[in-house]
C-alpha cells in the first residue's frame, strides 16, 4: 500500500488570489501597509499565525499575530463568498485525483496549512470528500517543516513513511516529506520556482498533474 498525501494551497487548488486578499485586508485592519502578492505567495503552507508573523517581519507568532490570524479568519469566508475569488482545481489534478482513488493499492489523504474547515470547504466542494481518508491541518498539528502532519497519517493509515509519497509545491512541503522519512515530489504549477523545491530535498519535480502517476506505483 501508498500513502499519498497532497497539500492543498497550490497544489490541488490555486487559492492564492483568495489568500492574498483576505491577508491584504487584515494587515489594512491592523494598520500596516499593504503585501504584495509575491509575499503571500513566500507563505502559503505554514500555519496561519506564523505565516503572518512572517509576514510582518517578526521571529515569530507574537499575540498581534494571533490576533491577526483570529481577524483572518473571521472575514475569510465573506471574502470567499462576496469577492469573486474562487479555490480553483488546477489543471488535470481532477483526473490524477479519480484514477488514484480507484486504485486498491493507494490510501490518499490531505496534509495543508488550512484550517480543518478551510480543507473540508475545498474537498467538499470539488466533489474529493470521499477519497482523502487521512488528513492533517493546522488544527491538528505543528506547523510545516515539522514531520508530525505526515508522522501522523502514517501511523493512522499503517502505512510507513518509506511508502508515503509527499506532494506539495512549497519548500515547506519538502522539508517535512523529507524529516518524515517520506518521498517528497514538488510541482512546478503552485508557488515555490522549481530550483527552490530543489534545493528542499525534492526526489522529483513534475510539470503537469498527469506525471504524478509514473511515481506513484
Amino acid at each position: 500500500m501508498k500513502l499519498v498525501l497532497f497539500d492543498c494551497d497550490g497544489t490541488l487548488v490555486d487559492s492564492v488570489g483568495l489568500i492574498h486578499e483576505v491577508m491584504r485586508r487584515t494587515f489594512l485592519h491592523f494598520g500596516k501597509r499593504e503585501p504584495d502578492v509575491a509575499e503571500t505567495k513566500a507563505i502559503i503552507g505554514l500555519t496561519l499565525d506564523i505565516a503572518i508573523a512572517r509576514m510582518d517581519g517578526k521571529p515569530h507568532a507574537d499575540d498581534e499575530a494571533v490576533a491577526m490570524a483570529t481577524y483572518y479568519k473571521s472575514i475569510f469566508g465573506e471574502v470567499r463568498r462576496d469577492s469573486g475569488f474562487e479555490e480553483p482545481l488546477f489543471d488535470g489534478i481532477r483526473g490524477v485525483i479519480d484514477t488514484l482513488a480507484a486504485r486498491d493499492d493507494v490510501v490518499l489523504g490531505s496534509v495543508t496549512g488550512k484550517s480543518r474547515r478551510g480543507l473540508a470547504m475545498v474537498l467538499e466542494g470539488h466533489g474529493f470528500a470521499p477519497h482523502f481518508q487521512f488528513c492533517r491541518t493546522a488544527d491538528d498539528c505543528p506547523s510545516k517543516p515539522h514531520p508530525a502532519m505526515v508522522t501522523e497519517c502514517c501511523d493512522e493509515s499503517g502505512i510507513a513513511p518509506s511508502e508515503t509519497i509527499v506532494i506539495g509545491d512549497a519548500v515547506f512541503d519538502m522539508q517535512m516529506a523529507k524529516a518524515a522519512g517520506a518521498t517528497a515530489i514538488g510541482v512546478s504549477w503552485g508557488y515555490a520556482s522549481v530550483d527552490e523545491l530543489w534545493k528542499a530535498g525534492a526526489d522529483a519535480v513534475v510539470d503537469h498533474p498527469a506525471d504524478l502517476l509514473a511515481y506513484i506505483h
